[in-house]
């Protein structure tokens, strides 16, 4: 976590990955944080996985981490009274609202305006038309799961990485600090509306995908594991582990001709087909099936830390596959050394390492990461700090079962 956002409050209101994650960001880099859910916990507040002993969410308390939690009775009139009291509460720090909650309703943007003007929103959705869809369901009408998977089957192939809700969440991010800069010079507000299909119908623009379907006509071929337009693929090694090969500049090309000693059949290909693949990424791609067997047969004469070791020295990116356990209990870089995570003890009861903020800014020193919260953990203190209300107002809320505290 990183203190450049101090002194601003996001209030948040939404559920599963892309909401929680873009004020999960917002929280990194400072900003108080504070979620309300219903009593007893919003429709992501058990998914899995979940805490082995105590059945708790990791999920949950993984995009919660830093936030603070109040638990609200949203079926009530009173309890969507507070909620939207909370998105539009006073003050310059505040005024920020990021939810998923749909476009007409209790937390409409007309209805939160009239209570602040200057009130900026940022809403998830996911059809641009308020048509309800999901990471997945917006995928699978993208065409990507069919470029995905082993070339031999002909069925839709699914990411189990949810790449729409991510993207997303840190494109709302993005659109907020945007849109609060505009609220300092002008003092006008405004509402975001980030559907999961207008961001997954840019990417693919911005990636070239939809020029490719309107100048081919066709759809792209699946490739399995090759990278499509230059040359790179999953090889196997002597001692029977999987690595990636990735050769995309001359020097990589070279080099691995070089560890691999196959310079000689490669030149041979290249006379018989006139090109030259050092210049020519595309053209490593079109030969793909030539060159492949060439380079599978200089790895299956290494072991893979013989094998690394010399594409190291070569210049050449390469990677092993691994699998989740082998990456977060052995892997340096990625998890066991790396400084963005610190071991901390989470709501679930459990002690394990947990992210802080992606991005290292020079000149900024890292806080610690703090764990989610218990569910309605500072209900008590943000009725008192962001609605003013006395201790016995307080009192009638949880007496009349409109909001509750952690344990209670």
């Amino acid at each position: 976590m990183y203190d450049l956002l101090k002194g601003m409050r996001v209030v948040e209101g939404s559920a599963f990955v892309a909401g929680p994650s873009c004020a999960l960001y917002l929280a990194q880099m400072g900003a108080e944080v504070i979620r309300f859910d219903n009593i007893g916990g919003g429709p992501d507040f058990e998914r899995w996985p979940l805490a082995k002993e105590s059945g708790k969410s990791l999920y949950w308390e993984g995009l919660q981490k830093g936030k603070k939690s109040i638990a609200i009775n949203l079926g009530s009139p009173e309890g969507r009274e507070l909620a939207a009291q909370l998105a539009t509460a006073p003050g310059p720090e505040g005024g920020i609202f990021v939810t998923n909650y749909p476009v007409e309703g209790f937390l409409s943007y007309e209805k939160l305006k009239a209570r602040r003007a200057d009130l900026i929103c940022m809403r998830v959705m996911g059809w641009a038309d308020g048509s309800p869809a999901v990471d997945y369901t917006v995928a699978a009408a993208s065409g990507i799961p069919f470029m995905t998977g082993p070339t031999e089957y002909d069925g839709p192939v699914n990411s189990m990485l949810p790449a729409w809700d991510l993207l997303t969440g840190a494109y709302g991010a993005f659109a907020i600090l945007a849109a609060e800069r505009k609220r300092r010079e002008t003092g006008e507000g405004t509402e975001i509306r980030a559907p999961l299909s207008d961001i997954l119908a840019a990417t693919m623009s911005n990636l070239g995908n939809v020029a490719e379907v309107f100048t081919t006509g066709r759809d792209r071929p699946r490739l399995g594991n090759a990278l499509f337009g230059a040359f790179g693929r999953d090889f196997k090694t002597a001692d029977g582990q999987r690595l990636i090969i990735i050769a995309i500049t001359p020097r990589q090309w070279k080099g691995m001709l070089k560890m691999l000693d196959i310079a000689a059949p490669v030149a041979a290909l290249e006379a018989e087909v006139g090109v030259d693949f050092a210049k020519n990424e595309g053209a490593r791609f079109t030969h793909r099936d030539r060159l492949f067997p060439l380079v599978e047969q200089g790895c299956a004469k290494h072991t893979l830390a013989a094998l690394g070791a010399g594409l190291d020295a070569e210049g050449v990116t390469w990677g092993p596959y691994q699998t989740t356990h082998q990456a977060v209990t052995q892997d340096k870089r990625l998890f066991t050394e790396n400084p963005i995570f610190q071991t901390i003890t989470q709501p679930s009861g459990l002690t394990y390492p947990a992210a802080g903020a992606a991005a290292t800014l020079a000149g900024h020193t890292r806080q610690p990461v703090q764990p989610g919260p218990r569910l309605g953990q500072h209900t008590d203190e943000v009725l008192a700090n962001v609605l003013k209300l006395s201790a016995g107002e307080i009192g009638k809320l949880h007496d009349a079962g409109t909001v509750a505290s952690a344990g209670k």
